[in-house]
């Protein structure tokens, strides 16, 4: 039986670099998988169904929601989008270990029904530098740039119900990342986690 994956989730606020973070251990590890989430908007331009999400109608979403087959959901601009749990388990028993990245609001919510996730909160050097990152986009006007940054400012108070917390330096995105990856495999050696696995019981616990 090949042996389970982690689902990891991954936040932060915006202009952390999470993102990018991801990116590169999809790129480093051929075992770790994205997550894919369920939407009802319409793909936009070169989506691929199934790939960038799965594109599901309003009808079916809600299906989805009274079957509880979600970890979690929520609406956004009129449309819905939701972390399917078949998929997410489908990989996890196939050995993949999944990255979600996800809001505060969604992590909590997972947490709740998988307390055994690895949750890890990408934080920024310093809100200076957090600022001058949010600004170097140039899309931002005042009203919109401060209303992201007051809500960085609350969200990194969720820190503490996050099992890790790794700051991103300024173009350090693969030392970043590599520390994930030594936490997923510190995580594939913990104690609790071992004694659940079937093959340890039986090898080391005399556990048929």
């Amino acid at each position: 039986m090949a042996e389970k994956g982690l689902l990891i989730v991954v936040s932060g606020p915006s202009g952390a670099g999470k993102g990018t973070i991801c990116k590169k251990l999809l790129d480093m590890d051929s075992n770790i998988k994205m997550s894919i989430s369920c939407t009802t908007r319409l793909p936009r331009k070169n989506e691929i169904d199934g790939v960038n999400y799965f594109f599901i109608d309003e009808f079916k979403f809600k299906k989805m929601i009274a079957e509880d087959s979600f970890l979690e959901y929520a609406e956004v601009y009129g449309n819905y989008y939701g972390t399917p749990k078949k998929y997410v388990d489908d990989m996890i028993n196939q050995g993949k270990d999944v990255i979600l990245e996800i809001d505060i609001q969604g992590a909590l919510k997972i947490k709740e029904k998988y307390a055994d996730g690895v949750f890890i909160f990408i934080l920024p050097p310093s809100m200076e530098e957090l600022k001058n990152r949010i600004k170097k986009r140039g899309s931002e006007t005042e009203e919109s740039f401060l209303r992201r940054f007051n809500s960085a400012f609350k969200e990194i108070n969720y820190v503490s119900c996050y099992n890790y917390a790794i700051i991103n330096y300024e173009d350090k995105f693969d030392e970043a990342a590599e520390k994930i990856e030594k936490i997923i495999a510190a995580e594939k050696c913990r104690v609790s986690r071992l004694i659940n696995d079937v093959h340890f019981k039986e090898v080391f616990l005399n556990e048929q």
